[in-house]
């Protein structure tokens, strides 16, 4: 038995059936209760609140963070039929005052608004003016102060229940641990919404981690497995942005930069290329993501530690948002920690807020230098039990080797303690290999009972204990922001020998090169296992697909995603009847664009 919802699913959007819990949302929703959906990104969140607008009477107002965001939905509503607009900076006067002038003749079933446009006193009178069907509020997760993406405006939000209490509200994120969960529902005076929490597993991404050791040429052979694939490359600094994306570029890899230096007509530009082109790689700081709606990301790699484990699920969450195979891929070094310890300490933040800023990183570090499965860890961190191993991160396919490391912990820890707690890595890994350098000799630390202990061991196994009892918790880089290491509550049963250490192998690069190439992460010349006999029908869906989405002035996954083309591959429809049942194509863009990708098929068979 259908359901008017499913019935419009299938019509509108061209799914025969909900995934997960969004048929429980849909339901709740349309009925006039609240709601909070906390859904991984590519889960089907956008469903959540745009199938009820359509079923409920009136207006469906949505509050989208970022102008990117409200073009992409919109573009892909009006290519499924559904009357959408948007209300931002980018129209200008006349284009607003249309888009009003629908909004108040009811002619809109869904309205995207920035948080600071809905709460002018302007908006809300016309909003009640106006016959609202729900509002849902994206990127719930700016609402909380500890988050990464605090937006201070969407504090202000819970004037909807006071000024609309009888229409309903939904709060959507992909990104909220328990502290940020409980701040959206008070900030957002949501206590009385029901909450549906889905896993928070993306199971189609692969996640590998290792150290860095030659950025550029492990980037390169990364980027062997993904050619011709849309990818975001993370960077911390602007200036590691630019240098990336000139050594790609005269690699032959169609790489653009991103980042807050340049002039926002340059990253408007670059946003737009990498949205509405197939195969173009991002070199961003992160300033760049939040919002990208583009399905085919087939990979995000950081050549960077990010600054949370939260910011990381949320940047590496848009890699393979249709559902096909993507990758996670991430190198760090020591001095990772070291430069973001001073980035939190030196912020205007308040002491709290680096407290848990300082946790949040540690939590980070401690998942890169797991042993463990990484998926079990990572949704260990929103609360989330995973049976596990997952069998697809680098830890369940090559597991690490570890080594008894409590001799060498104590000797690290003993020389931090008697050099006074004031040095960093570096200056301390001196005194335990005995390097008489000038600045040991004028401290004197070359006649402390340390100097020398450790050296049996070079620099790099030194660094990497470092690293590792970092991570462990047993070390922590100080408040102030220069780099010191400190012991923790938590050396002392290393010390008095109660408790032994247990450390990671670092892989030799060579090695680490070779179980990369024998990897199944690495797929050779894509990701999405297009065999070589299907190449050629491949090539030409992907061809007539951006033809139709630049007549349309619209990105190509718009048209249809590559999970739709790539069903179409494998079925090869030859009747509209036939194409009707491909996931993803209801019925306007089978009217719309059905001919023109039967003809292909046709033609090719």
């Amino acid at each position: 038995m259908t359901s008017p919802a499913l019935d419009l699913l299938q019509s509108v959007f061209g799914y025969s059936s909900f995934r997960g819990q969004q048929q429980a949302v849909v339901e709740h929703l349309s009925e006039g209760g609240d709601a909070l959906v906390l859904m991984p990104t590519g889960g089907g969140k956008s469903l959540c609140y745009q199938v009820p607008a359509l079923l409920r009477q009136g207006t469906g107002i949505v509050v989208s963070p970022l102008i990117a965001l409200m073009q992409d939905q919109v573009d892909a509503l009006r290519e499924a039929g559904v009357a959408a607009a948007f209300l931002n900076s980018s129209l200008a006067a006349a284009e607003q005052r249309e888009v009003e002038r629908q909004l108040e003749a009811g002619e809109l079933n869904l309205l995207y608004v920035a948080p600071e446009r809905l709460l002018t006193g302007r908006f809300l009178a016309q909003l009640e003016r106006t016959e609202v069907a729900l509002f849902a509020i994206d990127e719930a997760h700016c609402v909380s102060q500890w988050g990464h993406d605090f937006r201070p405006e969407y504090r202000e939000l819970a004037i909807l229940q006071q000024r609309f209490p009888q229409v309903p509200r939904i709060a959507l994120t992909a990104t909220a641990d328990p502290r940020t969960r409980e701040e959206i529902v008070e900030r957002l005076s949501l206590q009385n919404a029901r909450q549906f929490v889905s896993s928070f597993d993306r199971p189609n991404i692969g996640y590998r981690v290792g150290l860095r050791h030659n950025a550029k040429r492990q980037l390169g052979e990364f980027l062997l497995g993904h050619q011709g694939e849309s990818g975001i490359v993370y960077c911390l600094s602007r200036r590691k942005v630019d240098d990336t994306t000139a050594w790609l570029a005269e690699s032959g890899v169609e790489a653009l930069p991103y980042h807050a230096g340049l002039d926002a007509a340059t990253r408007a530009k670059n946003q737009k290329r990498f949205l509405r082109e197939d195969g173009v790689v991002m070199v961003a700081t992160v300033a760049f993501g939040m919002g990208i709606d583009k399905p085919d990301v087939r990979f995000v790699a950081h050549l960077d530690l990010p600054r949370s484990i939260e910011g990381y699920y949320q940047e590496t969450g848009r890699a393979g948002r249709d559902g096909l195979p993507a990758e996670a891929w991430m190198i760090y070094g020591l001095s990772d920690v070291v430069t973001m310890s001073q980035m939190i300490a030196q912020s205007e933040s308040a002491d709290e807020r680096k407290r848990v800023e300082r946790q949040k990183l540690e939590s980070l570090l401690a998942y890169a230098e797991a042993t463990d499965c990484r998926r079990q860890l990572l949704l260990g961190a929103f609360g989330e039990s995973y049976p596990g191993p997952c069998g697809h991160c680098d830890n369940c396919i090559a597991p690490p080797k570890t080594w008894d490391a409590t001799v060498p912990a104590q000797k690290a820890l003993s020389a931090v303690y008697r050099s006074g707690q004031r040095f960093g890595s570096g200056h301390v890994i001196d005194i335990l290999r005995g390097e008489e350098t000038e600045r040991v000799r004028s401290l004197g630390h070359h006649q402390l009972s340390t100097f020398g202990v450790g050296a049996d061991m070079d620099e790099k196994q030194w660094r990497s204990v470092f690293r590792q009892l970092l991570a462990a918790g047993l070390l922590e880089a100080d408040a102030e922001g220069y780099g010191t290491l400190r012991l923790t509550a938590a050396s002392r049963g290393v010390l008095s020998g109660g408790q032994s250490v247990k450390l990671r192998e670092d892989a030799r690069p060579e090695r680490a090169a070779r179980r990369r190439r024998d990897s199944k992460l690495v797929t050779g010349g894509g990701s999405l296992g297009i065999e070589a006999y299907e190449q050629d029908m491949w090539d030409a869906l992907r061809a007539v697909r951006t033809q139709l989405a630049k007549q349309q002035g619209v990105p190509p996954y718009v048209v249809f995603h590559d999970a739709t083309l790539l069903a179409m591959l494998r079925a090869l429809p030859t009747t509209e009847d036939e194409l009707a049942t491909i996931s993803g194509v209801g019925e306007a863009k089978l009217k719309r664009y059905g001919r023109d990708f039967l003809a292909v098929i046709n033609a090719q068979e």
